[in-house]
């Protein structure tokens, strides 16, 4: 078995059969599938079934019974009078006769007797003989039936423990045969009580309906068994009516009037599920393939969606690309214009110390020095100054001169300390400030002093 199951799912399939004893595996198949492949969950929900209680579909009373198709030209009907039958002591009607003459008369006395139930029910209807009994506890109605159905017919299959609204459900949720049984007093009719104590309290019959079908049962006298009695159009007792899924609704496709023996029964209702199993097959072939459709559309859907999840975050990475490198271009066109307002500022900046810086005194006069600067590119500067002069006044003269760097330190040879460093982090300084006011003298600078200017900015 394949089909496309994966080989756990198989196995499941198989173990399901195994604690269940379905017979037919695609059975078991469609019970998992209809249970997401909880096999715990569908072995109890099979366990639930086979005890007779309702299954988790119809957990409410309030369980809207599917509407039920009772037409006679669908269904295989059979009665007492045909072979295998029994009929008690009392009824008018015998064995079907074996001559011409009398077949023809049996014939027209059936016919008969069926147009005369048939007025009767609709006489009955139009003229009150079947008054309206209102349904309040119609699973009250159904334990009490079966509580007293044990007590005198000890040997029976396992009844349904639930309203008929709910083997309904059941039976069609399940796909499987519904056999509903109405009981009426047995101690006023004799063969209600022999088909109770002989027929479904046979072995054979025990099993045959606890195996293949769900089996339903109450007493007519009861709100809910008479409610049933007039949607199936009960006419003789005992009776049984076997329904299932035929074309998407649930039609009655065995009627079974008054007492047979068991073998008979069963192979009357043999008769009936083998002529209609075909039906419940197609059914669950079209589950099975809505089932395996809706889960390669799912799978699908999914495949699209991680796709779709997969592409959405390339295109969320290729995004943070852009915008680091938007941010990028951002920052370094913020460092260009900085650069670029910088520059501008130096030129401004110089064209306002170039006015400050003091004239070069001559080289006779008593106070001047001359000091020589060495820059960075090798070139040499000599210029005077005064000894009062300060050092912000030699830092100006360096920085508005062309071939000095826009920041720049000032040291001393040898030993090496710097005098004066030229920088926008440490223009305001008061450190800096403190020591740029102070002289030439006082910073110990004499005649023909070498000075070396640094590049902080190399």
């Amino acid at each position: 078995m394949d089909d496309g199951l994966t080989n756990e799912q198989t196995e499941k399939v198989l173990q399901l059969q195994d604690l269940t004893g379905i017979e037919d595996m695609s059975i078991c198949r469609d019970v998992l599938i209809r249970h997401q492949w909880d096999l715990e969950v569908a072995v109890q929900e099979q366990m639930n079934i086979r005890e007779g209680r309702p299954s988790s579909y119809v957990g409410s009373r309030e369980v809207r019974a599917p509407a039920v198709i009772n037409d006679r030209f669908l269904q295989q009907v059979f009665s007492a009078h045909m072979p295998g039958g029994r009929t008690s002591r009392g009824s008018s009607s015998g064995p079907m006769p074996r001559s011409i003459t009398g077949i023809i008369g049996y014939i027209i006395n059936m016919v008969f007797q069926y147009c005369y139930s048939t007025i009767s029910s609709i006489l009955g209807a139009f003229f009150g003989g079947n008054e309206e009994r209102i349904v309040t506890d119609p699973l009250g109605d159904v334990m009490s039936f079966i509580q007293s159905y044990n007590e005198r017919y000890p040997q029976h299959p396992v009844f349904y423990q639930g309203t008929y609204a709910q083997a309904l459900n059941d039976a069609k949720q399940e796909l499987r045969f519904l056999l509903v049984y109405l009981h009426k007093d047995p101690t006023k009719n004799s063969d209600v009580d022999s088909f109770c104590s002989q027929t479904l309290a046979n072995r054979s019959v025990i099993d045959f309906i606890n195996r293949n079908t769900l089996f339903w049962g109450c007493d007519v006298s009861s709100p809910e068994g008479y409610r049933v009695s007039h949607s199936i159009n009960a006419r003789a007792y005992p009776i049984m009516v076997l329904i299932a899924l035929r074309a998407n609704r649930m039609v009655i496709m065995g009627r079974f009037e008054g007492d047979c023996t068991a073998d008979e029964l069963v192979n009357r209702l043999q008769t009936v599920i083998n002529a209609n199993d075909v039906w419940l097959s197609q059914a669950r072939a079209d589950r099975l393939e809505r089932n395996l459709t809706q889960t390669l559309r799912q799978q699908q859907d999914e495949a699209y969606l991680q796709s779709l999840r997969a592409d959405e975050e390339k295109e969320r990475m290729r995004e943070l690309e852009r915008q680091k490198e938007r941010e990028a271009e951002e920052a370094l066109e913020r460092e260009k214009q900085k650069a670029e307002e910088r520059k501008q500022e130096i030129v401004r900046l110089k064209m306002e110390l170039v006015q400050q810086v003091p004239s070069e005194p001559p080289a006779d006069a008593p106070d001047a020095i001359s000091v020589v600067f060495k820059l960075p590119n090798g070139a040499r500067i000599e210029r005077r100054f005064q000894q009062s002069n300060s050092l912000l006044d030699l830092s100006n003269y360096l920085f508005c001169h062309p071939s000095t760097p826009d920041e720049f330190e000032i040291t001393t040879n040898f030993p090496k300390r710097v005098l004066h460093s030229k920088s926008y982090e440490t223009d305001n300084d008061a450190a800096t400030l403190s020591n740029a006011n102070k002289t030439l003298l006082e910073v110990g600078l004499t005649n023909r002093e070498v000075l070396f200017v640094n590049d902080l900015e190399a």
